[in-house]
């Protein structure tokens, strides 16, 4: 068995009559960033939302750190449905920033660090606050520890809702458009923090419209489009020299729209 700490297996998942994942395959190794592109509607977001047992699928294998995890009919062949415990448990295992950041309004920026670390974890209050401490100095926001999130900019609520999901001790992070709700000039502060996350090991699947990200932080790129995976590979080769029509279409539509 790999040590992969996220392996997709063939997962279908279905809103009604609309096929929105078709047989999805994907493996994220240890310390591996993994970039997923794609436009609108592709199922990359849907994808990161059953990975996180957000969403249950309709068929397939989702595994998180050699344990299953979901709720499909089948897994590994046994008719069996992954105990609610077990699946809270797993949770913790996968750290997630949406797009919107979903910050507590009537809590600080610490007491939004350290609310799940003391009442899921059970940690030690004095501990989760020096944890939260450390993590807010990472993000550059140790200086808005006693701050309200309305009194943050986006890019600054994006920060510690990073900072809050690696309060949990995450074995990977999954981050979901997290720059698509951002005015354009906060962007750039909410990509350096993940891109020291990359630099420091963390394993990561990022959804982005953001091919400079992709290009210079991803291992490895993949490119979905109608529920599926056209292509994937290094993250330079995609973006720069795709072997798909489609995803050349993509990118040059992308590269396209950013010039103007």
């Amino acid at each position: 068995m790999t040590d992969a700490p996220i392996i997709v297996r063939n997962l279908y998942k279905s809103f009604g009559a609309t096929e929105v994942l078709r047989g999805i395959d994907l493996e994220v190794a240890r310390g591996e960033v993994v970039c997923l592109i794609g436009p609108s509607g592709s199922g990359k977001s849907t994808l990161l939302q059953c990975i996180n047992g957000l969403e249950p699928f309709d068929h397939g294998e989702i595994l998180v750190c050699s344990k299953h995890m979901g709720w499909g009919p089948e897994i590994s062949g046994m008719r069996t449905r992954v105990p609610e415990r077990d699946m809270t448990h797993l949770r913790r295992r996968i750290g997630m920033v949406f797009q919107q950041f979903n910050l507590f309004p009537h809590m600080t920026v610490l007491g939004n660090i350290i609310a799940a670390p003391i009442h899921v974890l059970r940690r030690d209050r004095e501990a989760a606050i020096t944890d939260a401490k450390r993590l807010l100095d990472k993000v550059g926001l140790i200086h808005k520890i006693h701050a309200y999130p309305e009194q943050l900019s986006g890019g600054q609520q994006q920060r510690v809702a990073i900072a809050r999901a690696l309060a949990m001790g995450p074995d990977a992070m999954l981050f979901d458009e997290a720059t698509s709700a951002l005015d354009p000039e906060l962007v750039g502060e909410v990509l350096a923090t993940m891109r020291a996350l990359a630099e420091e090991g963390m394993t990561m699947v990022v959804v982005t419209h953001e091919m400079g990200f992709a290009r210079d932080v991803a291992d490895r790129v993949v490119f979905m489009d109608h529920g599926v995976v056209v292509e994937q590979g290094p993250a330079r080769q995609v973006l720069t020299a795709p072997g798909e029509v489609r995803t050349r279409e993509f990118i040059n539509r992308g590269l396209s729209v950013s010039q103007h």
